[in-house]
């Protein structure tokens, strides 16, 4: 292996480690060493979403055993050591990830599928997705598969490198739903991380209008302000209504981020005939719609997990071109041992935040 000798690395690290559920506490932990394939990171950011609630709750399946699994899986450095044969990063570069990488050997991955990998959680048999079923970035120091890391431009800053693995999941979504929405009318449900840079990835891939649909007012602006054509706040106006007046037939294409309940009949009735859904959200419990009017207007429906597909790197792409903002989507950043704080702030909302970091 090859460490990077113009700076030591120690032999212990600061990490934060789930020790139950709503129990996580930072502490020293051994520092990763890089196999073969691999690739140690020293961590300069880890972003947190609502996945991180759900592993932090408990409620997440297949999470490693309490008392030494680290999450995080939105985060960013610079390498420190290669493992055995890897020669496509180099000691220094600055990098992002994908937080998913499949085994390499079953049919899904195969078929480029590694997000549906059928070895998900199975460590022996190759598969990891970092802060999920392996160590993630909420430490000092992680380890990941070369193949699923990304040297960034120097015009990508670390904060925009959080979003990067966001913007992955809408276009890996866009990517499954068909792709090709030029001169489409587009609507997304819901102004998180992931909707508000799918409304910036469907304008830059040519979407004739994108109508963004929340009930906060706050990031509703900001969706306006990364070019969405119309806003709409479901607090106060039928979001279904509206969406027909604005496109007389429904649209072309809605998207479901948000997942809250309600929202998947919502959009079943924004979509036109011969439209299509898509789905890239978890919701908390199970829910319903008219899945008779979905076949009886001949739309087509998609779902998507995480950010297969390559798309982390064609995001990355657009962030170079300075066609994707992420930076500006970070509004809080907490030191590590502030992690629990951190988890606190995102679930009751203190603040409005939009997407709060770990900062090294």
């Amino acid at each position: 292996m090859t460490a990077d000798h113009t700076t030591a690395i120690p032999d212990t690290m600061r990490a934060a480690v789930l020790y139950g559920p709503g129990d996580i506490r930072v502490q020293d932990k051994p520092v990763p060493r890089p196999g073969p394939g691999e690739v140690l990171v020293k961590v300069t950011v880890c972003g947190m979403c609502g996945t991180d609630l759900k592993i932090y709750d408990g409620h997440f399946p297949q999470t490693p055993p309490y008392g030494t699994f680290t999450p995080g899986h939105e985060w960013a450095g610079a390498v420190v050591e290669l493992g055995e044969n890897v020669d496509e990063v180099a000691l220094g570069d600055r990098v992002c990830i994908e937080a998913h990488s499949g085994c390499g050997r079953c049919g899904n991955c195969m078929a480029g599928l590694y997000t549906a990998c059928t070895n998900y959680g199975d460590v022996a048999k190759g598969h990891r997705a970092s802060g999920m079923s392996v160590d993630g970035g909420f430490a000092e120091y992680a380890v990941h598969k070369v193949g699923s890391l990304y040297k960034m431009p120097d015009n990508v800053s670390d904060n925009d490198a959080v979003l990067i693995t966001t913007a992955g999941t809408g276009l890996f979504g866009l990517d499954t739903a068909g792709g090709y929405i030029v001169g489409d009318t587009v609507v997304v449900i819901g102004p998180g991380p992931v909707g508000l840079m799918t409304v910036q990835a469907c304008k830059q891939l040519g979407a004739r209008e994108v109508i963004l649909v929340g009930t906060r007012a706050s990031r509703l602006a900001k969706g306006a302000e990364l070019g969405a054509d119309h806003i709409i706040d479901a607090s106060v106006t039928d979001p279904v209504q509206a969406v027909q007046e604005i496109t007389g037939e429904g649209a072309d294409l809605v998207i479901e981020t948000s997942g809250a309940v309600r929202t998947p009949q919502q959009a079943v009735d924004m979509v036109g005939r011969g439209g299509r859904l898509l789905f890239v959200a978890f919701y908390p419990e199970p829910v319903t719609l008219d899945l008779s009017a979905v076949v009886r207007r001949n739309v087509q429906v998609s779902t998507t997990r995480g950010e297969g597909g390559n798309n982390v790197r064609r995001a990355l792409a657009l962030a170079e071109m300075g066609r994707l903002r992420g930076e500006e989507l970070v509004t809080h950043e907490f030191a590590l041992d502030d992690i629990a704080e951190a988890l606190r702030v995102v679930r009751d909302r203190d603040g409005d935040p939009l997407k709060a970091v770990i900062r090294f």
